[in-house]
């Protein structure tokens, strides 16, 4: 099932415009997650949303947002009131500038969208507008109004689509001075740099995302199998840090250390592992109510859990 776009709206360059749809490029639904429990009783526990002085509950209808002026005052705001505050960007993405994708600071970079063409109308100029882009080697830059917070989003090609990422404003990016400021001013030797550049040249790769795996999402989807299979849990021994008494002799060891390991990856198997169905985490916990509680307990709960194929 194809997720729920999180905006609609219009894209618009100028006099070029075309209805389109904003969608969550990443996702964390796949990711193992805890309920709280009473300790006592096994039972998931419930919050209720309760006045801080009568202790009783609220119902939803009569909550509102306030603004803290001061410890016992606050500025009620209404749901109206926030929608009348008339944001052009709130249904229209409008592209204000075109800058270099190089200019772009990480640290602005908060989380990518997918944008496409919203219904058969459209593509045309959706089309106009993303290879425009492309042609010209640059991310544009618009606005867009999610819950209720107007935010600065790039755009630029990805395939037939666009991707779009939401950007920080100034005054959410902290001054990296006051954390690098006590940094000592280190002379790095020609030796030790040729060194550490050897090793660098040792690990040297391609960015493939295929090859990464959530080692603690494994860990705990075999404790959970371990727990529901009824068997004893131990504590692995935590690696401990070392204090480096002589750089260079590290760093050497270092170069020694990652040939022996490039030397054994050889051997290693290359077998494949066997593909789960998108969305499926093979948890080994059976429903209840779907196969007798014999069969159910007889069964064994060997394998290894796999990471969803990309």
């Amino acid at each position: 099932m194809a997720p729920r776009a999180n905006w609609k709206g219009f894209l618009r360059l100028s006099l070029v415009t075309c209805p389109v749809a904003l969608y969550p490029a990443t996702s964390e639904s796949e990711k193992v997650s805890f309920n709280q429990l009473n300790r006592k009783t096994g039972h998931r526990i419930k919050y209720a949303k309760v006045d801080a002085d009568t202790g009783e509950e609220v119902a939803n209808e009569d909550i509102v947002k306030g603004y803290k002026v001061d410890t016992d005052t606050f500025i009620e705001v209404t749901k109206e009131e926030l929608e009348n505050v008339a944001l052009e960007s709130t249904r229209t993405i409008e592209i204000d500038e075109f800058v270099d994708r190089s200019e772009i600071d990480p640290r602005y970079l908060i989380r990518p969208y997918y944008l496409v063409p919203d219904g058969k109308v459209g593509h045309d100029a959706f089309a106009v507008v993303r290879e425009t882009i492309r042609e010209m080697n640059k991310v544009a830059i618009g606005r867009v109004v999610l819950t209720n917070r107007e935010h600065i989003i790039a755009l630029e090609p990805m395939d037939k689509g666009l991707m779009g990422t939401l950007l920080r404003y100034p005054y959410e990016v902290r001054s990296a001075e006051e954390y690098f400021d006590d940094i000592q001013d280190v002379k790095v030797t020609k030796d030790m740099l040729d060194l550490a550049k050897h090793i660098v040249n040792q690990k040297a790769g391609h960015f493939e995302p295929d090859k990464f795996e959530d080692q603690y999402e494994t860990a705990l989807i075999d404790l959970i199998n371990q727990k529901r299979a009824g068997k004893p849990i131990t504590a692995k021994a935590r690696p401990r840090g070392e204090n480096v008494v002589d750089l260079m002799d590290a760093l050497r060891k270092s170069i020694g250390r990652e040939a022996a390991t490039a030397a054994e990856a050889p051997k290693k198997s290359t077998k494949k592992p066997r593909k789960v169905a998108a969305g499926q985490k093979e948890m080994l916990m059976p429903i209840a109510g779907k196969k007798p509680a014999k069969e159910a307990a007889a069964k064994k709960l060997t394998a290894r859990p796999q990471r969803k194929s990309a």
